[in-house]
């Protein structure tokens, strides 16, 4: 089955690898990435591959402020030959897929001149998948939050680009907030990548491979999961880690329901004193309980 068909987008300061745990308890199929390491904090791609990761990724569509002073990120739109030339280099080093994920362009570049020749090059250089945020990326005058929200999406060029190159795997970023949303590209496109929307309600995963993939979810509930990540939260505290690295990633669960603000307002404030522990998340997980209770006397 399509490896590709639901990603979760890498996210700086947010996919790191507690965050990764938490929703590979949600979902078994979905493809989850790293937050975005920059060249100068890992220098050889062998060292990924080493490390156990199925993947390596390089992305030229992230429009933070850093790349106006390095040459990384979307402002490699601009070098579509400097970026097949690391995608050939990183091949010869590694035997895991190498992929490449881009903006539609930069600036006043043309959109689907630079897509398609950079699509075409990166495959020339031997890319396993492409994948693309189908917005430009404005380096000039919008910062990164903006760059993700004003730039308007353009699908059915993302689609066109898959028509062009029916072989290689290539999957859509942008503007994806539901399964629903999922499911209306899969009918263009080989995969989908949700960002935001994954994070910040990441009981949309538990839909992922029933809805997707025809498989049964990891747990019946949301509830059930968290309750599944409590061991490895209980072995990263013996570690030192504190709770506020794990906690964090669960602010949005239950996202909707009754007792969600005072579940987040227990995890928000708890989780950062000095000392916190898997009790503080049980307090919060107290407030839901109390919520249904009241609706049910309600009732």
């Amino acid at each position: 089955m399509n490896e590709y068909r639901f990603c979760v987008a890498p996210m700086m300061e947010w996919t790191d690898r507690h965050c990764r745990v938490f929703h590979r308890l949600l979902s078994r199929r979905a493809r989850l990435y790293t937050e975005m390491v920059t060249a100068n904090a890992i220098l050889h791609a062998k060292l990924a591959e080493d490390f156990g990761y199925v993947e390596i990724n390089l992305n030229v569509g992230c429009p933070s402020e850093r790349v106006k002073s390095g040459a990384f990120g979307a402002c490699l739109m601009r070098e579509p030959d400097l970026v097949a030339d690391c995608v050939a280099a990183i091949k010869r080093g590694v035997r895991v897929p190498v992929t490449v994920k881009c903006r539609l362009g930069v600036d006043d570049q043309d959109p689907r001149d630079a897509l398609f020749t950079l699509a075409e090059k990166v495959i020339a250089a031997g890319a396993d998948a492409l994948i693309v945020h189908a917005r430009m990326a404005w380096l000039k005058g919008l910062s990164p939050k903006e760059n993700r929200e004003i730039p308007p999406l353009d699908y059915a060029l993302v689609h066109a680009l898959k028509r062009e190159h029916p072989v290689l795997p290539i999957i859509i970023n942008g503007g994806i907030a539901s399964l629903d949303d999922a499911r209306a590209q899969l009918a263009f496109i080989d995969g989908v990548m949700m960002g935001r929307a994954a994070y910040q309600n990441p009981e949309v995963l538990l839909g992922v491979d029933p809805v997707l993939f025809g498989e049964s979810a990891p747990f019946a509930s949301a509830r059930a999961a968290l309750d599944a990540y409590l061991p490895y939260i209980r072995v990263q505290l013996d570690q030192g880690v504190p709770l506020s690295a794990m906690a964090r990633h669960l602010l949005g669960l239950f996202a909707g329901r009754p007792g969600a603000r005072a579940y987040r307002r227990v995890l928000a404030m708890e989780a950062v004193k000095p000392g916190a522990n898997v009790e503080m998340i049980g307090r919060a997980l107290a407030e839901i309980d109390r919520a249904s209770e009241r609706l049910a006397l309600a009732a």
